[in-house]
């Protein structure tokens, strides 16, 4: 019963004076059909209304508890309708993704200041807690690049040819055509082939594949149970109409049947009768034999075959069409700009179009082996040039191999190739599993840059996105905390590194540590988040931190469950999350803050469905952010400054000069003639001499 009808019916059942009466002070009397009594509201809301409005109160009633807002999002509680707004700011469902977008451009081995010593340098090590801010970044943001480039865009010419892909087309392929087949059969009346003829036409349309019985069989059993209906359709129509004898055209008499007994032996024709799409003239018999619906309908469901066997056309010709078969040509002017050729020019055209003015040429054919260098050269490194690949293309718009028009006279025309030792490629390779297994060298700048209008996610792939979940209230303070602060200010404002670093000096310092307590700032590659690590004084006396024999257990689990929940109330979400790693107590511990400190997000899966396929199905998860304790300010951290690193510095190297160096004026006779001696004159005359 739909929602109009259910509302019609309950208007009819409300009295006739309760539908117009909204009195809370109503003293009409009680009579049936007419008028009900007056009652309260029983989850005490303070609402008086007639007895037959109750249920319709109950829509409104603010005591009535109601599921949140963000239900079909996870969130599991159940709170009177007044409480859901002031709830939404405390909802576990309320999860922001953080956006936040940075560039990182590919390592320039021109510049003599950069980095390249120092990423010779890293540290292979990712656990390593003394690393350097900038470096574990980067690592994560070059591990994270590497899995999403593919060799097939830059290098087709070195893919493997798809032979699985084309199987399976094959398969499919053929799976359709004798799904079509059955379906003919179901609708036509023709007696079945036998299994050689069968397996000759399944073959020829599936390209020489062979054929599989068993899913020919199950294909049958889909329309078994439309072909009885079908059948007694099929046989109604072919039955012919009786004429003025009462009998119907084909019945014979007595006779007659003599007549015709000698024309029995005769087979029929039925490849011109039933309505198989495939069958001769099958248009024609449905345009009399069909109403326009079904007509219709069978059109619908029949239309690709029967533009397959040509008995329809996939689209009206132009001759047949009312509205363009009536159309001429119209000629159409239109002012066309030619770009005169920069490279053409009144200075080089003897040497464009005069041929006697030109260096003599002549054609041959060059190899790489004309180069005089020996076949390893001729291999790169897969990182270093995919980057490079990769990077042009962002910024030109195409690749390094495609040809390009610079004017009306000049065609780049690009032929450069590549060889790789890993070649050929998969169709979907990665660049990371191209690498896997070999040294890892950092091929991306430590600066990174913020994304601009030039330099956006459309058409850059350098592109990298935070993309880590936090609850609504949590999201600004990890934004200034983690971005504002720390990130966008490591290159020599946060962290702090030797001037010597373009010489492969790999030192730095953080000058910054949180105002209210003593802690380190550390970049967890594993969880690709900041961190905040407090600087604990090593104890003086009693056991030595980690003490116990072993399996023995730890004196923190040792402590009530009451007292370490309410410890655990004052971590914030990044250590709960690391601490319900420890053990299973320690898990129960951290379950209890799940209610006011986690997060409930949706987890997409992909089950496999009793009928064949997959279907996503989304799961709610509980869960903690990677949000560290807030910090309201910073202050210098007690470190040295960088000039007492320098003393110490191996890279820093110092040249005592013992020769004494002439001042100016010394060994020089003032005369009255010559000219007072100057600095540039000094160096003048000491150039002239040499």
């Amino acid at each position: 019963m739909s929602h109009r009808s259910r509302a019609s019916r309950d208007r009819v059942r409300q009295h006739v004076h309760c539908d117009s009466c909204y009195s809370r002070r109503c003293r009409a009397r009680v009579e049936p059909s007419v008028c009900c009594a007056i009652t309260q509201c029983r989850l005490h809301c303070g609402a008086v209304f007639h007895l037959c409005k109750e249920e319709d109160h109950l829509l409104l009633c603010p005591n009535v508890r109601v599921p949140c807002l963000n239900a079909g999002y996870g969130c599991p509680l159940h709170l009177p309708r007044s409480a859901r707004a002031a709830h939404l700011q405390a909802c576990p469902a309320s999860v922001v993704c953080c956006s936040m977008e940075w560039l990182r451009w590919p390592t320039d081995e021109t510049d003599p200041h950069g980095f390249e010593a120092l990423q010779n340098n890293v540290q292979q090590d990712g656990d390593s807690q003394g690393e350097a801010l900038d470096v574990a970044m980067a690592r994560v943001d070059q591990s994270d690049l590497y899995s999403r480039l593919k060799m097939k865009p830059l290098y087709p010419e070195l893919v493997e040819e798809e032979v699985e892909e084309e199987e399976v087309e094959e398969e499919e392929l053929k799976d359709e055509k004798k799904e079509e087949m059955a379906v003919g059969e179901v609708v036509s009346d023709v007696p079945h082939k036998d299994t050689s003829e069968e397996e000759t036409s399944l073959k020829t349309a599936g390209k020489g594949a062979a054929i599989s019985k068993e899913k020919y069989d199950i294909c049958e059993m889909m329309f078994s149970m439309e072909k009885g209906g079908c059948a007694a359709a099929q046989e109604n129509l072919e039955r012919p109409p009786r004429d003025e004898k009462g009998r119907r055209h084909g019945e014979t008499l007595p006779e007659e049947e003599e007549s015709s007994a000698g024309d029995s032996d005769c087979p029929h024709d039925t490849t011109k009768m039933g309505l198989a799409p495939w069958q001769e003239g099958v248009m024609e018999r449905l345009g009399q034999e069909l109403t326009p619906q079904e007509y219709n309908i069978y059109m619908v469901h029949h239309g690709r075959m029967l533009i397959t066997f040509g008995h329809i056309a996939a689209c009206t010709p132009r001759e047949k069409d009312f509205v363009y078969g009536s159309l001429e040509p119209i000629p159409v002017q239109t002012l066309r700009s030619f770009k005169v050729p920069v490279s053409y020019h009144y200075r080089r055209r003897v040497q464009l179009y005069d041929v006697a003015s030109r260096v003599p040429t002549e054609s041959r054919c060059v190899d790489t082996s004309d180069l005089g260098v020996s076949e390893d050269t001729w291999f790169r490194d897969e990182a270093e040039t995919t980057l490079l690949g990769y990077a042009d293309m962002s910024v030109m718009g195409h690749k390094i191999s495609e040809s390009k028009a610079a004017d009306g006279l000049y065609v780049d025309v690009g032929t450069q190739t590549q060889s790789f030792r890993s070649a050929p490629f998969k169709a979907k390779t990665t660049l990371a599993e191209v690498m896997a297994g070999r040294p890892q060298k950092l091929r991306l700048q430590l600066q990174e840059r913020s994304v601009s209008s030039r330099n956006h996610r459309a058409n850059c792939v350098f592109t990298f996105v935070c993309g880590h979940s936090f609850h609504r209230r949590e999201f600004s303070t990890h934004f200034r905390n983690a971005h504002s602060d720390i990130q966008t200010c490591l290159s020599g404002w946060f962290e702090q590194r030797c001037p010597l670093a373009y010489l492969g000096c790999t030192y730095s310092q953080k000058r910054f540590q949180p105002s209210t307590h003593t802690a380190t700032v550390t970049y967890d590659q594993h969880l690709k988040c900041f961190n905040l690590r407090p600087t604990v004084e090593p104890s003086t006396g009693g056991r030595k931190s980690g003490g116990g024999a072993e399996g023995e257990e730890d004196s923190l689990s040792s402590l009530p469950y009451e007292v370490l929940c309410h410890v655990a109330g004052f971590l914030d979400s990044l250590s709960l999350s690391q601490l319900a790693l420890v053990s299973r107590l320690m898990r129960q511990v951290c379950s209890s803050q799940l209610q006011d400190r986690g997060m409930v997000t949706l987890r997409w899966e992909r089950t496999a469905c009793t009928r064949g396929g997959a279907r996503w199905t989304a799961k709610p998860v509980w869960e903690f952010s990677r949000l560290f304790s807030a910090v309201d300010s910073w202050h210098m951290a007690d470190v040295p400054p960088i000039s007492a690193h320098l003393k110490v510095c191996p890279y820093y190297q110092t040249f005592a000069r013992d020769e004494p160096v002439p001042l100016v004026r010394m060994n020089e006779q003032h005369s009255g003639g010559q000219r007072d001696p100057s600095l540039v004159n000094h160096f003048k005359e000491k150039t002239l001499k040499q």
